[in-house]
């Protein structure tokens, strides 16, 4: 999937995160972190179909703005370190939070893929 999304795809680097002014970055990395929070509360839910097609807009955002691994999971470690407050805040365990990181991983491995097929080309 990622292979036909790249070869559609001209790149911008005009769009490139390192390109925005600070205002629009913290703007745009709010904005990630709200649909990545989305993302991590509905992954886990096998009734929920639209978890597919929310990852895939969430990678193509990532990769049409060139935004770092280390800044993806800064975002990952804050938003999970958030829930693990409130988890703690309710009186229950966090150690659930760490099976987030499949999450994690799913996302940098679909990035990286886009990236792979995009220097491939």
């Amino acid at each position: 999937m990622f292979a036909v999304m790249v070869e559609h795809y001209e790149r911008s680097f005009q769009r490139g995160f390192d390109k925005m002014p600070p205002e629009t970055q913290v703007i745009f990395i709010n904005h990630l972190k709200a649909d990545y929070r989305q993302i991590l509360l509905i992954y886990f839910n096998t009734a929920d179909s639209s978890l597919k097609t929310r990852i895939d807009q969430f990678i193509i955002k990532l990769f049409e703005h060139n935004v770092t691994v280390p800044q993806i999971i800064e975002m990952h470690m804050e938003i999970i370190d958030d829930f693990s407050k409130q988890l703690r805040l309710e009186g229950r365990k966090d150690e659930i939070v760490m099976d987030y990181r499949l999450t994690l991983i799913e996302i940098l491995a679909q990035l990286c893929e886009m990236y792979r097929c995009y220097i491939h080309k």
